[in-house]
């Protein structure tokens, strides 16, 4: 189960279910994200060829976050880049998401072990603003409905 949220035509994240399972090679990102996502399920005796990957000059403007949950359960919170609030999701352990756009907030609702990629090099403070965001009364969680 792939989700796509969207605001506005803008793509704000990408949700794979620890659920997903093709087998191959998928590609959910399109080629202009300056994050890339796939899934891979290969089977046993797939060689995947060596290979080095080439300096390419890249510009990147915004960070673009990629979230890997590994235990428990987290409650994302997105906003549009107005800092209003949209809607939510949960997200449990074998879930990943992609950050693409907009601002978000998180609450943990189990206790989590989640690991973090994202392009640098890191600026510091200088890569984010904070903002007030909602409390947990006024999360509008949405269910993803595979179409």
């Amino acid at each position: 189960m792939i989700e796509q949220i969207t605001y506005q035509n803008q793509l704000l994240a990408l949700i794979v279910s620890q659920k997903f399972d093709k087998p191959g090679i998928h590609f959910f990102t399109p080629n202009e994200l300056s994050q890339q996502l796939a899934y891979m399920r290969h089977p046993v005796g797939k060689v995947i060829q060596p290979h080095v990957h080439n300096p390419v000059i890249r510009e990147v403007q915004y960070t673009q976050e990629v979230l890997f949950i590994k235990k428990g359960k987290l409650r994302v919170d997105f906003y549009n880049n107005e800092q209003k609030y949209l809607e939510s999701r949960i997200l449990e352990a074998g879930d990943v998401i992609l950050l693409v756009t907009g601002g978000h907030g998180f609450e943990v609702i189990e206790e989590i072990e989640m690991i973090e990629v994202k392009q640098g090099p890191y600026v510091g403070e200088q890569d984010k603003t904070r903002f007030v965001g909602i409390t947990t009364a006024q999360a509008k969680i949405v269910e993803f409905v595979q179409p």
